[in-house]
This record gives C-alpha cells, sequence and structure tokens, in this order.
C-alpha cells in the first residue's frame, strides 16, 4: 500500500495538526518527514489542547508507532521537553523512534539563528530563532551531528566539542557574541544522548519494509508548500523540502509508492512573519480573522497576518504536489461575514496573470482580482453532514474545488475533533 501524505498548502498554520490527528488513527506509522521545533501542529482531543513541535500528531493513538525520519532536525533539548509533557498528560513517548540520519540542532544553532536574523536589518526573513536555518546549513556544507551519532558516546562528545569550537569562532569573531561554555555543553549533549539512544532507529529502512508489508504510513509535512525551500518565495521560506517531493527524499522512498496527497487550506490565508501576501486584508477586516481565527503562532506567538483566499497561490502547491483531495479548514471563521472573496487572478505591472511568480519581489507587487461571493451569516459549527451546511458555504466549498482542480475530502468547522465533515474518504488510493 502506498504512503499517504499530509501537507498544508499555504505558508503554514492550515489546520494541519487536526487532519493528521483525523487519519492517524488509521495507520501503522505517522512520520514526520520535514521542519523541526520551529513547526507547530495544533491538536484538540480528549486530553487537552497540543501543540506539537518535534512529536508527530499521531501518538495519542493506540497501536500507531509515530517516527522523524531523515529530513527533520531534531533539537534534542526541546524534544525531550516536549515527549515529558506528552507523558504527563496522557500519551505515551515511549512507542517513539527517530531517524539514525536526522541532523541535531544544538544550542549554538539558535544563537547563529539570532545573530543571522539581526544582521538582517530590514530584510529580515522573521524566523522562529528555534536555530532551523543553521542546522540546515551545517547539514548542506557537511559539517553537521546526526542522531546516529548519539550511539558512539565517546565519538559523539568529540564531535560535539569540535563543532561547538568553530561555532564560538563565528559567534565571537563575526558577531561579537559571547561564546558557549564548550564544557558544559559537551557535558549536556552526553547526557541527551543517553535519553535518546535508544528511540534511534533505521526509520527509513522500517518504513519501506512496512510498505511491502502493506501497512498504512501516514507521512506528516511541515510548515506548507508555500514555505518550500526550492518551490516557494525565496528567501522568505522555511529551510527544507516541505512538499511531497520532500517527504520522498526524507524516507527513501520513490514517487511511485506515494499515494493519497491530503493538502490542507485554510478557507483564508494566513502567513506568519515577513514575505509577500498579495490578499493580506489591513486594518479591521485582517483583524476580523485574526481574532476570530485565533491567528497566533503556535510556536513563536505572534500575530497571523490574514487575508482572503488566494486561489492562484492554492492551485500552485496543488500543482507542485499533485494532489488528490482537500482538507479546507477554519471554514467557521467565515461564518458571520457578510460577503467572502475569492482571488482568482494577479496583476502585476499592469498584466493579468494566472500563476505564482517565482520571485518574491514580483508577488509583492501583485495586485488581486477578486471574485465575491455571498456570506451564509449562520454558524457552521454544528454542522456534521455537507447537507447541514448554508447553500452559501456549500459554494464556496464548490468553488475552491472548482478553481483547484482537486475535491474536498474533509471541511473542518471547528477546533474539536467532531467539528468536521467527511465528504469523502480523503485515504482512498486513487
Amino acid at each position: 500500500m502506498p504512503a499517504a501524505v499530509i501537507l498544508g498548502g499555504h505558508w503554514g498554520d492550515e489546520g494541519k495538526g487536526k487532519v493528521i490527528d483525523l487519519l492517524a488513527e488509521r495507520c501503522a506509522y505517522n512520520v514526520r518527514y520535514s521542519g523541526g521545533s520551529n513547526a507547530g501542529h495544533t491538536v484538540v482531543n480528549e486530553h487537552g489542547t497540543f501543540a506539537f513541535h518535534q512529536v508527530p500528531c499521531g501518538i495519542f493513538h493506540p497501536g500507531v508507532i509515530p517516527m522523524l525520519a531523515a529530513g527533520v532536525v531534531v533539537d534534542p533539548e526541546a524534544l525531550l521537553a516536549e515527549l515529558a509533557e506528552l507523558e504527563c498528560r496522557g500519551a505515551r513517548p515511549e512507542r517513539f523512534y527517530v531517524s539514525e540520519r536526522a541532523h541535531l540542532v544544538l544550542p549554538y544553532h539558535r544563537l547563529l539563528d539570532g545573530y543571522l536574523e539581526a544582521q538582517r536589518n530590514e530584510l529580515r526573513l522573521g524566523t522562529t530563532g528555534k536555530g532551523i536555518g543553521p542546522a540546515y546549513a551545517d547539514k548542506a556544507a557537511r559539517d553537521g551531528l546526526r542522531v546516529g551519532d548519539m550511539l558512539d558516546p565517546v565519538r559523539f562528545v568529540q564531535l560535539v566539542r569540535r563543532r561547538t569550537e568553530i561555532a564560538n569562532q563565528y559567534i565571537t569573531a563575526v558577531y561579537g557574541g559571547e561564546s558557549i561554555d564548550v564544557d558544559a555543553l559537551v557535558r549536556q549533549c552526553a547526557e541527551w544522548a543517553t535519553l535518546i539512544a535508544p528511540m534511534v532507529c533505521d526509520v527509513e529502512r522500517e518504513i519501506r519494509a512496512a510498505l511491502c508489508r502493506g501497512q498504512l504510513v501516514v507521512l506528516e509535512g511541515a510548515q506548507g508548500a508555500l514555505l518550500d525551500i526550492d518551490a516557494g518565495s525565496y528567501p522568505f521560506v522555511t529551510s527544507s523540502s516541505s512538499g511531497v517531493a520532500g517527504a520522498c527524499a526524507s524516507l527513501g522512498i520513490p514517487v511511485g509508492e506515494v499515494g493519497p496527497i491530503v493538502v490542507a487550506l485554510h478557507a483564508y490565508m494566513t502567513r506568519v512573519g515577513e514575505g509577500p501576501f498579495p490578499t493580506e486584508l489591513e486594518g479591521e477586516a485582517g483583524q476580523y480573522l485574526l481574532r476570530v481565527g485565533n491567528e497566533f503562532g503556535a510556536t513563536t506567538g505572534r500575530p497571523r497576518r490574514c487575508g482572503w483566499f488566494d486561489a492562484v497561490a492554492s492551485r500552485y502547491s496543488l500543482d507542485v504536489n499533485g494532489a488528490t483531495s482537500l482538507a479546507v479548514t477554519k471554514l467557521d471563521v467565515l461564518d458571520h461575514l457578510g460577503h467572502v472573496r475569492i482571488c482568482v487572478a494577479y496583476e502585476i505591472d499592469g498584466k493579468r496573470v494566472r500563476y505564482l511568480p517565482s520571485r518574491a519581489d514580483v508577488l509583492a507587487r501583485a495586485l488581486p482580482e477578486f471574485e465575491d461571493m455571498p456570506g451564509w451569516k449562520q454558524s457552521t459549527q454544528d454542522a456534521r453532514r455537507w447537507e447541514d451546511l448554508p447553500s452559501a458555504a456549500q459554494a464556496y466549498i464548490r468553488r475552491i474545488e472548482e478553481l483547484m482542480g482537486a475535491p474536498v475530502s474533509i471541511v473542518s468547522v471547528g477546533p474539536a475533533r467532531d467539528q468536521t465533515l467527511v465528504l469523502r474518504d480523503p485515504l482512498a488510493v486513487p
């Protein structure tokens, strides 16, 4: 059976956590394939409200084995803290494995992240400050440390010492900062290694074997397709491949082994941090979506920028990822608006275009062309079937389907698990 991929189709924060939580209960393995502690996947269940940063959302489901694959960068300090909190709140973190190929995020990466962002001044990217970019930079430069290095304690502390000494040269000579206490970090890393070593395995080999056995594997994306390092509005992107291509590379599986691809889309657009946002709403309209949608970053707490649904950018996400169905989230946030709008084209330098420019500076000049639709001005939060939705809300969903060229399989009308309409099986193999 091919692996299912669930990813976000916008700039992150699309409600992937809820969708993954809903679908992961049917799988044998739930695997995060990209990103790190910069992610914030929100799940509401009988144990409370959770913001998952590194741990896959399926950890609460009995029988599901959560894993982190090679494409993830693992912050051992943050991971251990997250697992401890989850255990206190009812999860079973002993059923958790980390790829020996995954790279590590260490304290000097976080320091460097902060210095780099400060140095950019007006060109800042709006990073989370979690050290993700510097960790991926070390990976690409072949200077990184991997989770598998923790399995050889003597060699690991030697590597940590050497890498920290090199990082200190940058911190002090380039940025004028205070150096890290090398001995203290070496001792701390040795403690982390002792705790994490039992979780380490060859995740990629295990997943390939699971697929051969016909077991269902759900691959969990982080951030969103519009933040992909290659496909996104560079440089206002994340540092990893957040799309389906990243899933295949992270797990070491061919494209032919990927089956259902569920793309989560907000019923409107949000973006946290810097970068172009053609449909962004200023003033009271944007504040309304921010307030009603509770649009604050699960990782940083920063308010998200909000705007109308952008069909041009969303369709691009689907085109580069091959979505088999859509999960439209937070429809209820639009419940009491008199009208809703969908961007169907841009005007850029006097020309009408229906594609997403590859350059961020060009996208920043895009003026949205809107299609107006009537609002439904009544609550959808109690809807559980398609027939329960107001006709105007149905028309809005159908218009999104038409513009995206893919069917909607899930509609979310609130944060709770049961505030969900399943219109078709999203995990059906195409």
